[in-house]
C-alpha cells in the first residue's frame, strides 16, 4: 500500500489499467487495429510514380495539409488514400438532413432501432461519396501529370479499391468502438494525424534556421494546446431542480433533487472548421483541374489557385485567412443552433418534471436556454476562429514557414485524447481505481 502511494497518480493509473485483464484486452485490441490501419496506409495502388507524387505534394500546400489527416496514405496513394473522410462527410450530411426531412426525423426518435437505420443510411451514402472522392483525386493527379493515361478498367479498379479501403476503415473504427477503447472513427483520424506529425516537425526543424523564431514558435504551439484544452472542457452549468411524487405503503411522498445542465462553450466541436476549410479550399480544388502545369505560362486558374493559398504571407494571405475567420464564426453559430434544437431540452425537462429555478416551464425556459447558448456560442465561435488562424499568426510572428501548426489537427488530436482518457478514467473508476484526472 505504501508503494502505491509513492507512485505518481498518472503512472499508477497506467499500471492499474494494464493489470486489469478486460481493460488490457481492449487496449491491445485497439492498438492492433491501429497497426492494421498503418499497414494499409503503406499498400500503394498501381500506375503511380512515387517520386513524382512526393514532389507534387511537396509543392502543393493544399494537398500537403490533406495528406496530414490521412497519415501519409494520400501521398503514397495507398488503398486507404481517401481515408475515413467520406464517412464523416456522409455523417455531416445526415445530421443536416435529419431535422429537415420528416421521415428521417421520425426515425431518429425511434430510439436505438431508429438510430441503427439512420446509421445504415449513412453507411450507404458513404460508398458513392468515397467513389466520387477517389475518382476526383485520380483525375486531379492525372491533370497535373503525376499519373499518366490509365485504361478504363484500371481506373475502375483503382476507384473500387479506394472505396473498399474507406469502407474497411469504417468497419475497423466500429470494431474499436464496440470492442476497444474510445470512439473508433475518431481514434483512426487521431492515428493518422499523429503518424504524420514526426515527419512534418522533423522537416520543419531542419528547414528553420532562426533559433529565436523557433523558440517563439514552440511557445505559441504549447499555448495553443493549453488554449484548446481549456475551451474544450469549459461549460456553463444551468441549475435544474426535479420534483417527483411517489406512492409507497398507501401514502404519497414528494421527492426533490437538484442537478445541472452543462452547456458547453464549444458545442459544435471541430465541424465548423471542417465546413470552413472545405469552402475555402473549393476555389483551389477547382483551379487544379484547369490550371497549367508548373513551369508553363500561368493562366487565369493559376492566379485563382495562388490567391487562395494558405501559405501566402501578409497582406496577400489575408485574402484566405480573413474569410476563413468569418466563415468559422458563421458556421459555429449555424451548427450549434442545429444541435441545440435537436436536443429539445425544454420539452425533455418538462417531461421529466424538471425546471430551472426562477424560470417558468415551456416557452420561457426555451427562451432562457436559447439566450444562454447564444452567449456561450459567441465565445466558442471566437475561440474556434482564433484557433483556425493560429497558423497564420504564428508564421507572421516567427517568420517560420517550414513549420505549420495545423489548428484543425491539433483540435482533433486534443479532443480525441481527452475523450479517450475520460473513457479510461470511467473504466478505472468503476473498479475503484484512481484514474488519470484525479
Amino acid at each position: 500500500m505504501q508503494r502505491r502511494e509513492k507512485q505518481p497518480r498518472l503512472i499508477q493509473a497506467m499500471i492499474d489499467m494494464l493489470t486489469l485483464p478486460d481493460l488490457r484486452r481492449k487496449i491491445l485490441f485497439t492498438l492492433g487495429i491501429l497497426v492494421a490501419f498503418r499497414f494499409l496506409a503503406h499498400v500503394p495502388l498501381p500506375g503511380v510514380d512515387p517520386e513524382a507524387l512526393r514532389q507534387f505534394f511537396g509543392q502543393n500546400p493544399l494537398f500537403g495539409m490533406l495528406d496530414l489527416f490521412s497519415g501519409g496514405a494520400m501521398q503514397r496513394f495507398s488503398v486507404v488514400a481517401t481515408g475515413i473522410y467520406p464517412y464523416i462527410t456522409a455523417s455531416i450530411i445526415m445530421q443536416l438532413l435529419v431535422p429537415v426531412i420528416p421521415s428521417l426525423q421520425s426515425l431518429s426518435r425511434q430510439g436505438e432501432a431508429g438510430q441503427r437505420k439512420v446509421n445504415r443510411i449513412t453507411h450507404l451514402l458513404t460508398v458513392p461519396l468515397a467513389a466520387l472522392q477517389g475518382y476526383g483525386m485520380l483525375a486531379i493527379l492525372q491533370s497535373q501529370g503525376v499519373i499518366g493515361y490509365l485504361e478504363p478498367l484500371t481506373t475502375a479498379c483503382i476507384v473500387i479499391s479506394m472505396t473498399a479501403g474507406t469502407v474497411f476503415l469504417v468497419w475497423l473504427g466500429e470494431l474499436i468502438t464496440e470492442r476497444g477503447v474510445g470512439n473508433g472513427i475518431s481514434i483512426i483520424i487521431f492515428a493518422g494525424i499523429v503518424a504524420s506529425l514526426p515527419d512534418m516537425v522533423g522537416r520543419g526543424f531542419i528547414a528553420a534556421r532562426d533559433p529565436l523564431g523557433l523558440a517563439v514558435f514552440i511557445i505559441l504551439g504549447l499555448a495553443t494546446l493549453v488554449f484548446i484544452v481549456v475551451f474544450i472542457e469549459a461549460h456553463r452549468r444551468i441549475p435544474v431542480q426535479y420534483a417527483r411524487s411517489t406512492f409507497r405503503s398507501g401514502r404519497m411522498y414528494r421527492q426533490s433533487g437538484s442537478t445541472y445542465i452543462p452547456l458547453r462553450v464549444n458545442t459544435a466541436g471541430m465541424i465548423p472548421l471542417i465546413f470552413a476549410i472545405a469552402l475555402m479550399q473549393l476555389p483551389s480544388t477547382i483551379s487544379t483541374w484547369f490550371m497549367d502545369h508548373t513551369g508553363q505560362n500561368p493562366n487565369f486558374w493559376n492566379t485563382i489557385y495562388n490567391a487562395f493559398l494558405s501559405t501566402n504571407p501578409a497582406p496577400l494571405g489575408l485574402a484566405y485567412w480573413v474569410p476563413y475567420f468569418l466563415l468559422v464564426i458563421g458556421f459555429t453559430f449555424f451548427y450549434t443552433m442545429i444541435i441545440f434544437e435537436q436536443m429539445n431540452l425544454p420539452q425533455t425537462l418538462q417531461q421529466q418534471g424538471g425546471f430551472i429555478p426562477g424560470v417558468r416551464p415551456g416557452k420561457t425556459t426555451a427562451d432562457y436556454l436559447n439566450k444562454a447558448i447564444k452567449r456561450l456560442t459567441f465565445g466558442g465561435a471566437f475561440f474556434l476562429a482564433l484557433v483556425a488562424i493560429m497558423p497564420f499568426i504564428a508564421r507572421e510572428i516567427t517568420g517560420i514557414v517550414a513549420l505549420t501548426i495545423s489548428s484543425t489537427a491539433l483540435l482533433i488530436a486534443v479532443g480525441v485524447a481527452l475523450d479517450t482518457m475520460k473513457q479510461l478514467e470511467a473504466q478505472l473508476t468503476m473498479r475503484r481505481y484512481e484514474g488519470f484526472l484525479k
